[in-house]
């Protein structure tokens, strides 16, 4: 192709352009919408251009089709019986433009028969103050008939507790008897399965989008699936670099859908109505079919750690503290990872802060746990760690409740776009949380 890749410090400068109000920058006329997300490895926030076409078509034709195949699924719902609870973010505007989570983007264009059927209030829905909101949404919803949400995880974790302690109640399906679904995204979702059965013990569903800051790109066709069917039709062409590659080759790599294949990890590269020209937007997907085009999101190309050739993906991770937790029967909120670099007096290894929200009897059988199956996942971190030569069993910090939140917020990160690094190649970010325990 003759437009080169991009990444996003590489299309910054022209985005930078159109905030500042010029026109036909990336996209004609002028771009008045901006999304805000703080990414991952990152301190600075990303801001990426939606325009008036890729709302209409992109975001919200996304949101529809969600519903669509939520509905073809279970064709007796009664979802439109009663409210849908939206767990939004908030915006900034200026008299040139709007910059805000894309939750709260989508929110404000959301037609006028959606409006109808969202609690919070949208006063309350777009407040950038995420304690004050969590408080005025459990007074706000708490009497009504909540039957879907849709949010990412942790802060919905967070507000069905409170919930949960102002009404006294032992669990939501008591508060909001006709619940039935929670859409969910932007995190892997296993290790908060658990939690979220418990709170609602008569059985809800749980359907998966890929909603992020620069569109809106699958969910799920049946819910409860782990792979979600890729939308064709959205404003977005795609163009896929096999991860191998990514590193070494990227312009010479990238294939058209066409030329995929099933279980090859791909980065992903997009081309929207956005202005989004050749845009990596960072995340590694897999097929798992090609007709009908589904994928999985292993990760990040950020998180992946590589600190001693072990090749560690998150997806990889994730999927071990889900058999351990499984095993020993504890439950995670948070966590990240960092390597120990080798030194004269140590070998290397992975150190671990982990905040619990039930913490396993005895810590040492859950690092032991969790370092036997990770080997078993990974050949590449067993050989490393093969009779201890090249690196050291793995080692966890259990933090205090509170502890990421604290450092999140001292970072002035708090919100549903703001997520936690996982796996890190540096010790910056371990050594920062782990003093607010």
């Amino acid at each position: 192709a003759d437009v080169p890749l991009h990444s996003y410090d590489d299309i910054f400068p022209f985005f930078q352009r159109a905030i500042n109000g010029e026109k036909n920058v990336t996209w004609k006329g002028k771009i008045k919408w901006f999304s805000k997300s703080s990414g991952t490895t990152k301190d600075v926030s990303k801001i990426i251009p939606l325009t008036k076409e890729y709302i209409k078509e992109g975001l919200l034709q996304g949101g529809r089709d969600t519903l669509s195949m939520y509905i073809r699924s279970y064709p007796d719902t009664e979802l439109f019986a009663g409210k849908t609870l939206i767990m939004g973010g908030t915006y900034e505007s200026t008299s040139a433009h709007v910059i805000g989570d894309v939750s709260a983007i989508m929110m404000e264009h959301m037609p006028f028969y959606g409006k109808y059927f969202h609690t919070p209030n949208m006063e309350t829905a777009l407040m950038a103050d995420w304690e004050e909101k969590i408080d005025k949404m459990v007074a706000q919803t708490i009497t009504e008939d909540v039957r879907f949400l849709s949010g990412v995880p942790t802060w919905s974790i967070v507000l069905f507790k409170k919930i949960l302690a102002y009404t006294g109640a032992k669990n939501m399906h008591e508060v909001w008897p006709n619940f039935e679904l929670f859409i969910h995204g932007g995190v892997n979702f296993k290790p908060y399965k658990k939690q979220f059965e418990a709170f609602f013990p008569k059985g809800i569903v749980f359907h998966e989008v890929y909603n992020a800051s620069e569109g809106f790109f699958a969910s799920s066709i049946k819910s409860g699936d782990e792979d979600m069917l890729l939308l064709l039709d959205n404003g977005v062409f795609y163009e896929f670099i096999p991860f191998e590659s990514y590193y070494s080759t990227p312009n010479e790599s990238a294939i058209a859908l066409a030329d995929v294949e099933i279980d090859v990890p791909y980065v992903l590269v997009i081309s929207s109505i956005n202005g989004n020209w050749r845009y990596v937007v960072g995340d590694v997907i897999v097929f798992s079919s090609i007709a009908p085009y589904k994928i999985k999101i292993l990760g990040r190309t950020s998180q992946y750690l590589n600190a001693f050739g072990e090749e560690l993906m998150i997806h990889t991770v994730e999927e071990a503290l889900s058999i351990v937790c499984k095993q020993v029967e504890c439950a995670i909120k948070e966590f990240t990872v960092a390597p120990i670099f080798l030194s004269e007096s140590n070998k290397g290894g992975h150190e671990w802060a982990i905040e619990f929200d039930e913490a396993p009897s005895d810590l040492a059988v859950f690092e032991k746990l969790l370092d036997e199956v990770l080997q078993s996942l990974n050949s590449d971190y067993s050989a490393k760690r093969y009779k201890n030569m090249a690196l050291e069993q793995l080692v966890v910090n259990e933090v205090d409740q509170g502890t990421f939140e604290r450092y999140q917020k001292s970072k002035n990160k708090i919100g549903n776009q703001n997520k936690v690094p996982r796996l890190l190649n540096d010790r910056k970010f371990l050594i920062e949380v782990l003093s607010f325990s």
